[in-house]
């Protein structure tokens, strides 16, 4: 490709509305044009580097066994209201109704089209197990779109689907998956990590997370100092390992704490440890109301939350909902007189004297203690894990690493076969639920994460598997016959032999073809400038290293091949 007729907008400043690298590099490397929130338009190098990546994905998929196909973008609520998730998943959805006032979705994943096509030609156990899988965009209606592609509202993303007789079956195409997602990674030139998950939305008896590892990534990711554990933030498990406190226990008391609403606050006010502080968080899961208490340095964790309550949906309650509930004001909520249950941290189980919200506006209990002072449905994991902490599988600490979601698995058991009658005859004609498991990876946002972990200063350092164009060819003046005429001939010898290249033919100075070519981020520069050509010689540049090397004209061909070979 000639670059004089390539579209490739590069931007010397910095875009006011990009916060992380790859945004900041995909919108000055021309790969990239916001049309609105969250939406973007892939520009054509953009989309060659997308399309790479679906290559590699289709390649490991298909060799796994799976069945492409495409499905629709756009849903009927129908199929939503069998699985019972029309009801239950959030905002994100973008509903729309058609010309006929009937409900339809965009589409944020395809469980409920998958199982009934499934459902539909698929009824004998000699036809299973099947796995299909498809590449395609997907919306979802984010409330804080941000960061470029790495979180978008419409993605392009490849989702699978697999059907299985029993549990067995259904494990070892969830293992299938796996291998195939570790193979997909590995050719795209990732650094990642594969760590427990919680399903979430999409349900299920348990998932895993792919991380690509980035200082710069949303997720947290908690593993152990002993290797042996690795899960994301809302997963990770913490141990009931706290030992009681040995403090006598005093008499309550109530205390008027003005201005105090933050735990920071109350504990500087009363002069305690943070530490003594229980928070008691109001919990609206699928329209009931529940307390969660945990100690004033830890977090609640909602999907824990949710969890261990067996429930679709779990949220922090609406003001006017807490207030009703406890009888108080907000941000004094405590567990003593309420009418809800209350579930506590195991943390918060070892804890005596305890100062509590009470459930009146700028007053707190201190010196509470469960039992005599309030009832305690059941103790937990309720909380985010921190560093430092045990963790229960390995016995190891935690320590906090940054990562990129690029893939989930999940093995979803009968969620949806169940609910939406997807079965299959056995041998002695009985029926049975299918087990499923979906299997997603996030296309747009592994050429994201591939830029957050691959790039400097100057720019994007392409993986070659995912450059959009391997080598670029430099004349430093196109007006200098002899050194055009040595640039088009090194470009048509290395596009004979099918290597992507790009010829950079514009009437520009070097320093600004540099620029572009690092910027852009091609792995190898081939540069022909009049000096180096009058003493019979080319140089090559390597994006990755920074190193350059001359060779000689003869050997600038077979020089190219043999970096590619090495880098790739």
């Amino acid at each position: 490709m000639r670059l004089s007729r390539y579209f490739i907008p590069t931007l010397r400043e910095i875009p006011a509305e990009a916060e992380v690298i790859s945004h900041k590099y995909m919108l000055r490397a021309g790969m990239i044009k916001k049309i609105a929130s969250g939406i973007y338009d892939y520009l054509p190098v953009g989309l060659r580097v997308i399309r790479k990546v679906e290559n590699i994905v289709r390649q490991c998929m298909n060799d796994a066994g799976a069945i492409e196909m495409l499905m629709p973008a756009v849903q009927p609520a129908e199929l939503w209201q069998e699985s019972g998730r029309w009801s239950i998943y959030g905002k994100e959805l973008l509903r729309m109704k058609d010309r006929h006032d009937r409900d339809f979705c965009m589409g944020p994943t395809h469980e409920e089209v998958t199982t009934d096509i499934v459902r539909d030609f698929l009824t004998s156990y000699k036809q299973l197990p099947v796995n299909f899988y498809q590449i395609q965009n997907k919306f979802r209606d984010e409330v804080r779109p941000r960061f470029g592609l790495m979180r978008g509202r419409e993605f392009i993303m490849k989702d699978a689907y697999s059907f299985d007789v029993d549990d067995a079956g259904a494990s070892k195409s969830y293992e299938k998956m796996r291998e195939a997602y570790c193979r997909i990674f590995d050719l795209c030139g990732l650094e990642y990590t594969m760590v427990d998950a919680d399903s979430g939305a999409i349900g299920g008896s348990y998932s895993h997370e792919f991380m690509v590892l980035a200082d710069t990534g949303e997720d947290a990711v908690m593993s152990t100092d002993k290797g042996g554990y690795a899960a994301n933030l809302e997963k990770a498990v913490c141990a009931d390992n706290w030992l009681p406190s040995e403090e006598p226990e005093r008499e309550s008391e109530r205390v008027e704490t003005p201005k105090a609403h933050t735990v920071e606050e109350v504990a500087e006010f009363l002069s305690q440890p943070i530490e003594k502080i229980v928070k008691t968080m109001i919990v609206n899961a699928d329209g009931k109301f529940y307390a969660f208490m945990v100690r004033g340095d830890h977090e609640l964790n909602l999907a824990k939350a949710k969890n261990a309550l067996g429930a679709d949906t779990a949220e922090l309650a609406a003001p006017a909902d807490i207030v009703e509930v406890t009888g108080g004001a907000v941000g004094f909520s405590g567990p003593c007189g309420l009418d809800i249950p209350v579930f506590a941290d195991f943390a918060v189980k070892a804890m005596r004297n305890m100062t509590v919200g009470g459930n009146e506006k700028d007053v707190h209990v201190i010196n509470t203690n469960a039992d005599r002072d309030f009832n305690v449905t059941g103790y937990g994991d309720y909380r985010n894990a921190v560093e430092g902490d045990i963790c229960p599988e390995d016995g190891g600490k935690y320590k906090l690493t940054r990562g990129i979601e690029v893939g989930h698995i999940f093995k979803l058991g009968t969620k949806y076969s169940e609910a939406m009658n997807c079965v299959y005859l056995d041998k002695e004609g009985k029926r049975h639920p299918m087990l499923m498991g979906c299997y997603g990876i996030g296309i747009t946002r592994v050429v994201a994460a591939a830029i957050e972990q691959n790039h400097d200063e100057k720019g994007i350092i392409w993986p070659v598997q995912l450059a959009p164009y391997k080598v670029v060819v430099v004349p430093v003046n196109t007006n200098d016959e002899a050194v055009m005429n040595m640039a088009e001939n090194i470009y048509k010898e290395l596009e004979s032999l099918n290597v992507e290249v790009m010829l950079d033919d514009r009437d520009e100075r070097a320093g600004v073809k540099f620029t572009d070519a690092e910027l852009v981020g091609y792995p190898i520069r081939v540069t022909i400038g009049k000096k180096a050509l009058a003493e019979g010689n080319v140089e090559i540049n390597i994006r990755k290293t920074g190193e350059t090397v001359t060779a000689k004209k003869a050997d600038c061909i077979s020089r190219v091949l043999k970096l590619i070979k090495e880098l790739s």
